[in-house]
């Protein structure tokens, strides 16, 4: 949503090459358009895999976290990506971490600032932050949890919980629902703007995590569900698990929070939208 605000703003646009933006990044980086960073068909390397190790341990305290800018950094200095940008889709974190790098650049404020002001604030998303650690803190908030030689055990941070562009968003169920009410009321962009993030990218190699075939725009998988159209996502870091599955046509969002690693979020929400889906069909006025 920040990189299509920019868009909206005349700021940027969805063609702009990578190099346009970072003037010295390595030359793959013209190939790589914006447009490839929000539909993952950049073929970026993964920053994961590119960290010095080890980082430390989640469940104790001497984790270093890698930042958005030492992503950037460290993608600056490969010389290729793994495919041909454009011919192939491949998930990439990488991607949305050099997209809020961008909205930085582009903006010239801080990528929490600008979620701040130009989201969050005019959503009423008052319990909703991009957290970053020593400069602002949540109150009454859930801590992650991953069950380890039988025993729960508090893993709530790992070395890339503090990028931004790719996650580090922390917010609350009535919060998200206010997010999911301007979605639906295109309070933040046009329902003409917001079409481009609904647009299947023609790659292959779309698939969820479990290896089946999807579809996916711009940050949104857009595989229908039992002859529904939606829109959905999962999140998932050490000690937590999430996901969003909206039905525009039936006017349904069903968003699941979890701060243990043992739960499968977006089958429970779809049980939950089976629940709905069959109480719709037996009462044809709801």
């Amino acid at each position: 949503m920040a990189v299509m605000l920019l868009v909206h703003d005349g700021k940027l646009r969805y063609e702009e090459r990578l190099t346009q933006i970072f003037p010295d990044f390595q030359s793959y980086g013209n190939s790589i358009t914006i447009r490839n960073l929000l539909n993952h068909t950049s073929g970026l390397l993964d920053y994961e895999d590119l960290m010095p190790q080890p980082y430390g341990s989640p469940t104790r305290g001497d984790i270093t976290q890698i930042q958005d800018s030492e992503v950037l950094d460290l993608l600056r200095k490969q010389k290729s990506t793994k495919f041909v940008p454009g011919s192939r889709w491949d998930y990439s974190n990488s991607g949305y971490v050099v997209l809020g790098q961008v909205v930085e650049k582009v903006s010239g404020r801080s990528f929490g600032d600008f979620l701040h002001d130009r989201i969050f604030v005019p959503l009423g998303m008052n319990h909703t932050i991009a957290y970053q650690r020593g400069k602002n803190e949540v109150a009454n908030r859930a801590y992650g949890h991953t069950k380890e030689n039988g025993a729960w055990q508090e893993t709530d941070q790992s070395p890339t919980s503090a990028t931004l562009g790719d996650g580090g968003i922390y917010s609350s169920l009535s919060d998200l629902a206010k997010w999911d009410v301007a979605l639906r009321h295109h309070t933040l962009l046009t329902e003409r703007e917001m079409q481009p993030a609904l647009m299947p990218v023609h790659a292959p190699g779309v698939r969820e995590p479990n290896g089946k075939p999807a579809a996916y725009g711009f940050g949104w998988f857009l595989n229908p569900y039992k002859g529904h159209r939606r829109m959905w996502h999962y999140g998932e870091t050490v000690g937590f698990r999430t996901t969003i599955q909206r039905f525009p046509d039936d006017n349904l969002t069903v968003i699941i929070l979890c701060n243990r690693a043992d739960v499968v979020p977006k089958d429970l929400a779809l049980k939950v939208a089976e629940l709905f889906f069959g109480r719709a069909a037996d009462s044809p006025l709801m």
